[in-house]
């Protein structure tokens, strides 16, 4: 029997179960299409995490403080209340660390917004004048907080983009945080919104305002952000920061330090390997699925020979050889898994529009998991798809002509 009509007869028999072979590529069309948009998830996820540490740029250093222990329980990492003004001070003092531009000392919470229209809960950071420059952040109108308003612990507030046009805000309006009045006095330049994050979507007020009114943590200070002069002298930025943290702390052993620092690079490839690690993972989960529809196939295909034991005896005795018969079940798993690769494809690609559009989340799919997963699935397919086609092979004729 030549192949193409050892094909044709494979493919009269699948469109003569139209159902069953609709059920069974579902699957493979399910398995392929959670694989294609789990990674395109994980892979928008990277990039977003990849666009918002690199839009700080490479010149980015950033001090927490060290870790609390209760009870014998770790805090973990940021929980300790070690990086106070006094820190702040010594780094801005340019004889103790002269390749540092900026230092931007961060006290933060969440709090709710309220307008004359409209009320917006979000991020409010209090930060001195270089929060702009240790950000890379710039003003789209009105001005930023100066130094002035951060000693006289004025009630100014600096809007983000997403912010002001929640609240209906814009420059001069009034606007109360814990009922305490703040006027707006500047909204930032958009920076866009990425993946799961919204950089438009905070507030900044002067650090005293913060500490004294709003979050608390008088002299004390969150994290610090350090930009240095340039990409060249980061590295000198950072033994010049960890000399002025280690006299101001009175710190004489650096493995005794309660602060870590860390930059934009080394926060970066971190991140990265989070994200790979979350997506191999999702991905793995959601290629179960192909499994299970592999294992689908070869239920069907089982099933297929069974009922078709008396065809295959007759086929048999009119010459078929046990070669034609392995090729034309093996061929109708092949269709079968093809045909819900491709579907899955679709529905993976259909995903990819619809819920950047509905939930707010980025999919980002590149061809290369698209061709994988198709090629994972017609493997599994015809993997599964042997056994079955060996026992339609093997069948004796006279056995099966018996069956019948």
């Amino acid at each position: 029997m030549s192949l193409l009509h050892t094909i044709e007869t494979g493919l009269r028999s699948l469109l003569g179960h139209r159902l069953r072979s609709v059920l069974t590529t579902l699957g493979i069309l399910f398995g392929v299409a959670a694989v294609i948009s789990v990674v395109g998830i994980g892979q928008a996820s990277s990039d977003s995490v990849t666009a918002r540490i690199s839009s700080l740029g490479t010149n980015l250093l950033t001090i927490t403080p060290g870790s609390t222990v209760s009870g014998g329980v770790f805090g973990g990492g940021g929980t300790a209340n070690t990086l106070t003004m006094s820190d702040v001070a010594g780094l801005i003092d340019h004889q103790n660390a002269p390749d540092v531009a900026a230092v931007a000392p961060v006290s933060q919470g969440r709090e709710s917004l309220v307008s004359t229209s409209s009320n917006w809960s979000t991020t409010v950071s209090g930060s001195t004048a270089d929060w702009l420059v240790a950000n890379s952040r710039d003003i789209g109108t009105g001005s930023f907080i100066t130094a002035s308003d951060v000693s006289s612990q004025a009630h100014v507030i600096v809007l983000g983009a997403t912010t002001a046009s929640n609240l209906g805000a814009s420059v001069g309006d009034l606007i109360t945080v814990k009922q305490i009045p703040f006027q707006v006095i500047g909204i930032l330049a958009s920076a866009g919104s990425q993946g799961f994050g919204n950089q438009d979507d905070l507030a900044v007020v002067p650090i005293t305002t913060a500490q004294g009114e709003l979050v608390g943590g008088v002299g004390s200070v969150q994290r610090i952000l350090l930009s240095s002069t340039s990409q060249a002298t980061l590295g000198s930025a950072y033994i010049e920061a960890n000399q002025v943290l280690l006299q101001t702390h009175h710190i004489t052993n650096a493995t005794q330090a309660d602060y870590s620092i860390t930059s934009s690079t080394q926060v970066l490839s971190t991140a990265q390997a989070v994200t790979q690690t979350l997506t191999i993972l999702l991905a793995s989960v959601a290629a179960i699925s192909l499994l299970v529809g592999g294992i689908g196939v070869m239920n069907i295909m089982l099933v297929s020979v069974t009922e078709r034991t008396g065809e295959i005896g007759l086929r048999k005795a009119l010459g078929a050889t046990p070669g034609d018969l392995f090729r034309q079940f093996v061929i109708e798993a092949g269709v079968l898994t093809a045909v819900g690769g491709l579907l899955g494809v679709g529905t993976g690609l259909a995903a990819g529009y619809i819920v950047p559009r509905t939930a707010n989340i980025a999919v980002t799919i590149t061809p290369l998991p698209v061709l994988i997963a198709v090629a994972v699935a017609v493997a599994v397919g015809l993997i599964f798809g042997v056994y079955p086609a060996l026992r339609a092979a093997r069948l004796a004729p006279i056995e099966a002509l018996r069956a019948q």
